[in-house]
This record gives C-alpha cells, sequence and structure tokens, in this order.
C-alpha cells in the first residue's frame, strides 16, 4: 500500500495556498478571471511568502530532511516514494542552504508513524530542534513525519519556540504564526484520520471473517491447516496423545502443577511449536511447565470451538507498545462451537477453567480454597463457616507430636478489626468425617477398586505409548541423519564430518530413548503388579483398614473426600454442628463434643487431687510424685508426675503448702529454736543430725521445722 497521504492532490495544493497567505478564492470582484491566471497568481504569491519568510537566521542553522516509508515492503516496491521525498533537497537547495548544511534522517525506513518510542531518527530529529540547530525541517508530508496528533503537536510547539520552519511538498510553514500553524494542525488530524481508516478497513474484514469463522489465525500445537485451510488434528500420533494425556492427567490429578509434576516424574516429553525466527514451525519436545499447562487448559481451540476476541489491547501511556488483557467470556466477539475436531468436548474445557478458578483461590489474598495439599486436615478447601457463610482457612501448630490442625474463620477481623466468627479444632471433626467416609463407601468398595484398576491400567499404558513413540521418533531422526551422511561426497570431509557428528549425536539420543523406555517400563509393571494390585485388593475387601493405613497419604484421602462430599458447613455452640453435603445433592448432619480446652485437659481429676492434699501432711514434693508413680497414676496428657508438676498442682489449686501445715501443728524454725534454748542455729542443725532434736523437712531442698521440745520441771526434754 503505498501510504503517501493526500500527495500532490489538489486539495493539499488549495489548504497550502490558503494557509500561506494567497490570494486563492479572495479575488471577487473579476467574475471573468480564469482558473489559470488564479493559478499563476498563488503560485507567484507562495514564492513570494517563501521568501519572506526564509531569513538569514534560518540560514545559518542546518536544514533537516526526514525521510520515511511505514513498511519494508512499501521501501522495496515504492520507491518512487522514496525518490519524492529525497528530492526535497532541491527545494531546501533552492531557498538557500548549502547541501553540507542538509542533512538527511532515514533511519526510521520501514516504521510506523502512528507512535514516537521506538522511531530513532524522529526522536534525533526532535533533539535537533530543540537545541535550536535547525532552520527547517522537510518532509514530503505530515503523515512522513507523524501520524499521531500527540507526537505531531509537540514537534510544531518546539518548532514555533526555536523559529524553526516546516517545509512539505505544498508549501513553506512558520508553526510561530497562527494561520500557519492552524493549517498543520489540521494536516495532522487529517494525516492520522487517514490512518485510522485504513486500520478500521483492515479490522471490519477480519471481524467479518472471524463472524464466520474463517480467519486464520496462529493454532495451538495439535491443531494444523490442511491444504483447504480446515482445521484438523495433527496428523502426528505423539503430539496427539501427548495433548489427550494432559487434559486426563489434570483431569485425575485436578492441579496444573501436579499435572506438570506427573510428567516430570514420568519422563514424559510434551511438544512445543516454535513461531517465527529462523526455526519457524519446527516442532520441539520438552518438559511442560505449570504455565504452559494452564495455557493448553485454558485454550477453547482444544474443545473444538473457534473465538475471537479474548483479549484487548490499549497503547501504553509513554508510547512503548501496547498491553493486553483478558477479558471474560460473556464478552468475547465470536464464539463458534463444533467448529472443528478438538481433543475435549466444551462442558470439559468449562469444568477444567472451574477448576482452574478455584485452585487460583490459593493464590490470592484469602488463600482459602485449593487442591488436596500435604497437611493433615482432612477438609482443606472445602470446610464452610456456619456463622457467614465464608470458607474457612486451615491453620496448623506443631506442638511437638506432630502437627494439629484447626479450622478458622476470621470474617471480617483482618479487615475492620470485628471479632473473629469461630476456630474449630480439626481432629475430632476429622475423626467423625472419616468414619462417616468409611461407612458410606464400604458398600460400594467393589466397584470403586474396579473403577481404580481401570484407571491405573489405562493410565500406564497411555504413558507407555507416548514413551514407546519418543523412541520411534528418536529412531527416525537417527536414520533420517544415516541417509544424510551416506547420501555426502565421502572426499568432502567438511560437510561429512558435520554430517557425522549429528548422526552419531542422534544415535545417543536414541539409545538414551531406548534405555529411560525400558526401566521405565520395567517400574511400572512392578508397580501395578505389586504395590497396586495389593492396595486394589484392600480397597475391595476392607475399604476402612486401607484408610487407616499408614500407607495411604494425607493427600489421597482428601482426594477421595472430595470424589464423595461437595463441603462441610462447621458451627460451633456448646457442642459442633457439622452438616455434611455430598456430591449428587444427600445431606448428612453430625454432632461432635466440642474439644476441651488447653486448662480443661490438663486439669488434674478430684482423686489425684484429693490424694495430693492428703500426702502434703506428711511428705515432701519428690516424695509425693514417687508414690503416685509407684501407684502407675499419670498426667492427662499421659506423663509420669514429679516434683515441679506436685508443686504447681499444689499452687494452681491452692492447697495449703507443707511450710504452713506444719507450722500450724506448732513446728519451729531453726532460728525459734535456738532463741528458745539458748543456743545457736548450727548447734539446733548438728542436734538435728545427731538425734537429739526432733525435725520434719519443708520441702526438697535442706529446709526443716522443728517440733517444740515438752519441758518437765526445769528440764526441757527433747526426745
Amino acid at each position: 500500500m503505498h501510504d503517501d497521504g493526500f500527495g500532490t492532490g489538489g486539495f493539499g495544493a488549495e489548504v497550502s495556498g490558503i494557509g500561506s497567505g494567497g490570494v486563492a478564492g479572495r479575488d471577487c470582484n473579476n467574475p471573468c478571471r480564469n482558473g489559470s491566471e488564479l493559478s499563476a497568481v498563488a503560485g507567484y504569491q507562495m514564492t513570494t511568502d517563501i521568501n519572506q519568510k526564509v531569513n538569514a537566521g534560518h540560514l545559518k542553522r542546518n536544514a533537516y530532511l526526514y525521510v520515511r516509508q511505514s513498511t519494508p515492503r512499501q521501501v522495496l516496491e515504492h520507491q518512487e516514494s522514496g525518490k519524492r521525498q529525497y528530492a526535497l533537497r532541491q527545494r531546501a537547495i533552492a531557498l538557500g542552504w548549502p547541501l553540507e548544511q542538509i542533512h538527511v534522517i532515514d533511519s526510521d525506513q520501514g516504521q510506523s508513524g502512528s507512535s514516537a518510542a521506538d522511531r530513532e531518527g524522529f526522536q534525533k530529529l526532535v533533539t535537533e530542534v530543540s537545541l535550536g540547530r535547525a532552520g527547517i525541517v522537510l518532509g514530503l508530508e505530515v503523515s512522513r513525519l507523524a501520524r499521531n496528533n500527540t507526537d505531531w503537536h509537540r514537534l510544531l510547539e518546539i518548532c514555533a519556540l526555536t523559529d524553526t520552519l516546516i517545509l512539505d511538498e505544498d508549501g513553506t510553514y512558520d508553526p510561530a504564526h497562527f494561520n500557519d500553524r492552524l493549517l498543520l494542525g489540521l494536516k495532522g488530524t487529517m494525516s492520522e484520520a487517514e490512518l485510522h481508516v485504513l486500520h478500521a478497513r483492515l479490522r471490519g474484514g477480519a471481524l467479518n471473517k472471524a463472524r464466520r469463522g474463517e480467519l486464520v489465525i496462529p493454532l495451538p500445537v495439535g491443531l494444523v491447516y490442511n491444504s483447504q485451510g480446515q482445521v484438523i488434528l495433527d496428523p502426528d500420533k505423539q503430539v496427539q496423545e501427548s495433548i489427550r494425556l494432559l487434559f486426563a492427567t489434570f483431569r485425575r490429578i485436578g492441579s496444573a502443577l501436579g499435572t506438570a509434576k506427573a510428567y516430570r516424574e514420568q519422563g514424559l516429553l510434551f511438544p512445543h511449536r516454535v513461531r517465527g525466527g529462523l526455526h519457524d514451525g519446527d516442532l520441539l519436545w520438552g518438559e511442560p511447565g505449570r504455565t504452559r499447562v494452564v495455557h493448553v487448559l485454558r485454550n477453547p481451540r482444544y474443545a473444538g470451538a473457534f473465538v475471537y476476541g479474548r483479549n484487548r489491547s490499549r497503547a501504553k501511556p509513554d508510547g512503548s507498545g501496547r498491553c493486553s488483557h483478558r477479558v471474560p467470556q460473556e464478552q468475547w466477539h465470536t464464539i463458534l462451537k463444533d467448529a472443528h475436531p478438538g481433543y475435549i468436548t466444551w462442558p470439559e474445557f468449562e469444568e477444567n477453567l472451574r477448576k482452574l478458578k478455584e485452585n487460583a483461590y490459593a493464590q490470592g489474598s484469602d488463600r482459602m480454597k485449593s487442591p488436596p495439599r500435604e497437611g493433615p486436615a482432612l477438609l482443606q478447601g472445602i470446610v464452610i463457616c456456619g456463622m457467614c457463610g465464608a470458607r474457612m482457612l486451615v491453620r496448623y501448630r506443631d506442638r511437638g507430636r506432630g502437627l494439629e490442625s484447626a479450622y478458622a474463620c476470621f470474617g471480617e477481623n483482618s479487615e475492620n478489626g470485628r471479632p473473629r466468627c469461630q476456630i474449630i479444632s480439626g481432629k475430632a471433626i476429622d475423626q467423625a468425617l472419616s468414619k462417616l467416609i468409611v461407612e458410606s463407601v464400604n458398600p460400594l468398595a467393589l466397584e470403586v477398586a474396579l473403577s481404580v484398576q481401570k484407571e491405573l491400567q489405562s493410565r500406564l499404558e497411555e504413558a507407555d505409548r507416548l514413551r514407546r513413540a519418543q523412541v520411534d521418533r528418536a529412531r527416525f531422526e537417527a536414520e533420517q541423519a544415516q541417509r544424510r551422511y551416506m547420501r555426502v561426497d565421502p572426499a568432502n570431509r567438511l560437510v561429512a564430518d558435520s554430517l557425522e557428528a549429528d548422526w552419531n549425536a542422534k544415535l545417543r539420543a536414541l539409545e538414551e530413548a531406548q534405555t529411560a523406555y525400558e526401566s521405565q517400563r520395567q517400574a511400572d509393571r512392578r508397580l501395578l503388579d505389586t504395590e497396586e494390585e495389593a492396595k486394589i485388593y484392600a480397597l475391595a475387601s476392607n475399604f476402612g483398614q486401607l484408610w487407616e493405613s499408614p500407607t495411604t497419604t494425607d493427600r489421597e484421602r482428601k482426594r477421595m473426600i472430595r470424589l464423595l462430599i461437595e463441603d462441610v458447613t462447621l458451627v460451633k455452640g456448646a457442642d459442633i454442628a457439622a452438616h455434611v453435603r455430598f456430591k449428587g445433592g444427600a445431606t448428612r448432619s453430625l454432632t461432635v463434643s466440642a474439644p476441651l480446652c488447653w486448662r480443661e485437659k490438663h486439669k488434674t481429676s478430684p482423686e489425684i487431687l484429693q490424694e495430693i492434699d492428703r500426702l502434703l501432711d506428711d511428705h515432701t514434693y519428690d516424695e509425693i510424685a514417687t508414690i503416685l508413680n509407684d501407684r502407675g497414676l499419670l498426667t492427662r496428657v499421659g506423663n509420669p508426675y514429679g516434683p515441679v508438676r506436685i508443686m504447681r498442682i499444689e499452687q494452681r489449686y491452692g492447697l495449703k503448702s507443707r511450710y504452713d501445715r506444719l507450722r500450724e501443728a506448732g513446728y519451729l524454725t531453726a532460728e525459734e529454736m535456738a532463741e528458745l534454748q539458748h543456743i545457736s542455729p548450727k548447734t539446733v542443725a548438728e542436734r538435728r543430725k545427731r538425734g537429739l532434736l526432733k525435725a520434719a523437712q519443708v520441702n526438697d531442698r535442706p529446709e526443716y521445722l522443728y517440733e517444740r521440745p515438752v519441758f518437765r520441771g526445769d528440764v526441757c526434754d527433747v526426745r
């Protein structure tokens, strides 16, 4: 397309004549003046105006000729436009600029003028004008300089400030003059409008084709166009099986990241079609990441649907390009279901989107709903608060004996400081739900076992086919490299050596693929013959035993629960009410005793408390602990008693200490005994050791109280 704007059209010349102060259309007193006379007068007036606008100050500065065409194709095919642009140097010479002061800026050839962000030549021109080095700017027309009003008016403002003229094919303009700037602004608006009309025509044709589903757009890997332009499945069977396995794996696991992990663990590869560059159209194989899995699951072309308008783009504020964003499905321009063959159905596609949306909650601010994880909380992601209706979070705490789970709903606590809804210990709820699952599944155990066996068998067979296809592809590439090597002239060693090295590399790749295939095949056979069959028979005979088996992980239990249960609503009161909603709509209500709080859980029984109170009359803490342990008595949490535990029980329950009990019985301290017998406290201790004084130990430290002596006449009987 030749993008020259209005070029040498008469309309541009007429408008230029008016803007330059010519006499076109002004002399109405002489109706006999013909068109040729009027044109001659206008041309004479334009030349006079040009000579008046160009002064010595302009001629001292440089003249800059800006040359641009919109696309590389225009540069190659529309060479006449380029010649016309370079010919403007003669206009500058005619105005008085020497040839060495005329600089040509043509580094923006093949670039659109819709934005100045990527046009280095235009930016250089603006810089030179801003620094006052330019006396005149030459361009074939306004559209060569800019097709964006923002860039164009910015250039006009700078030219007006630096007294720089602008020349196009129609005339010379001084942006500092109102009439010239008005005309230049009109030309800029028409240039932008012309580009808009061209884009609107092209986009209208594309939208019309899209409504019929005939618009040719790049297809994802696994879909290709045939010779008639119709969309078909990729003829490569390995590609088809890889894509089908990805959808089946996601259906089984329910997580994009889990699907990528499954491919990596099984050593499977996923195809990728190169777009653009030297290897355009080549098929590459590699491990799929989470992002690639998500892109495949979100692409409706795999469901056999033609869609258009999934993304909207807009120009960035800084003009550095465009940014796009995804729009909701109801805002797509075109949706034509069953337009071509696909790998899944449209309901399966919508179900995949629903799963991805649910999984995305785990990455959001609430992190409430997500695929089954490794933690022990069985209701993770499916528990609902019966107070406010929101999904409850899972909280874990490590108390040294493993993780303890709790289901928490904070409501609006994090936003406005309101009280949280409820926090419920997860152990009792999980135990009650496990019992319900075992009771519900047991009658259907055999049917579940058979379905699991079929799923495992089909999964292993499909993975084996894909790995075998990888070996076949590696063998084909090795044979192809061999044929290329055999056809080369042996005397041409440069080419022969390169082809031989490529052949050797393909042979090594074939050997690695065969080794990996055989090893994985043996592992799959062992897995199916031993571990999986044992689990299947255990499931068929006793589902409860399999559920409680230590080899069954928490994630597997959660997956089993989600196959049966839609959600569980919890309400905490004196007891915990759990309302279970099964798949299909059936409901069950459970009542679970509320777990004891920490203080109640660790509370000492009345019998033990009474015994400790009795033993404090005659024994210390250590002696009491030994007596209780010898009787086989333990604390509420199953630990043996110690002196510190006895002391804390005494303090917590307000028991009278042994010291107070002895003082009430009349026992004296060492100081009181020494004063009573007129001896020193040291002598009191020595007499206690020799057995001359009766004493009772107060605690586990060497602290004693002494029995008051009995006086008989004037003699003190210490015995």
